[in-house]
């Protein structure tokens, strides 16, 4: 907030808070188109988020019940053996709204599985080798999702709360004071007429 102690009198306060109140009123305008495009992706980010979540946890039920059953006819020692692989690597294209960046394409590149490498000890296990490849591309897919739609939450929240200082404390404040201002012209017309005189007279004295 302003001290409207160091508002200038008269005109010159009046088009000083006037220039301030249109600057905070086409802030608030920006800032809610701003709001509602980024609303929009939150709500996209949310269905993506949703969705891909779901992709995610039945990939890894699948992956996890032909790891049981392979475990259950190899035991621990086949899994032992077939496991090992090389680490896939991720790769994230970021994308951005409004000023707001977030993850957008990801890509997963799975090691591939050398000729050299020992054969899962029964077809149970090569099933959960495959099926986890398959969850671990959707577990990429859904943190990026969960990433943007964090990301975008934040800002949407955070501008909302600025157009909330803005439109419902500054604009109502630079309103008041402008109107306050106003009601009272004529007196701080005399009060910089008297400013004035008292300052010439005083030079005159000096002289």
């Amino acid at each position: 907030m302003p001290d409207l102690r160091r508002v200038p009198p008269g005109r010159a306060g009046r088009l000083w808070l006037g220039r301030r109140l249109d600057t905070a009123r086409r802030g608030v305008d920006l800032l809610d188109r701003k709001l509602q495009i980024l609303r929009g992706e939150q709500q996209r980010f949310r269905l993506l988020a949703d969705r891909t979540g779901t992709g995610w946890r039945d990939s890894c039920h699948d992956a996890e019940t032909w790891l049981l059953r392979g475990v259950v006819l190899g035991g621990q020692r086949e899994l032992r053996l077939a496991s090992g692989a090389a680490p896939a690597t991720v790769s994230i294209d970021w994308s951005t709204v409004m000023d707001v960046r977030y993850p957008g394409r990801v890509t997963c590149a799975l090691p591939e599985l050398l000729p050299s490498a020992p054969s899962p000890g029964n077809a149970a296990l090569a099933e959960a080798a495959a099926a986890y490849r398959v969850a671990l591309e959707a577990a990429v897919r859904h943190a990026a999702a969960e990433a943007a739609f964090r990301i975008v939450n934040a800002e949407v929240v955070d501008v909302r709360r600025r157009v909330h200082a803005i439109a419902d404390r500054w604009v109502p404040y630079l309103e008041n004071a402008l109107r306050d201002l106003a009601q009272r012209p004529e007196e701080l017309e005399r009060s910089e007429t008297v400013r004035r005189r008292w300052a010439t007279a005083r030079d005159s004295e000096d002289r």
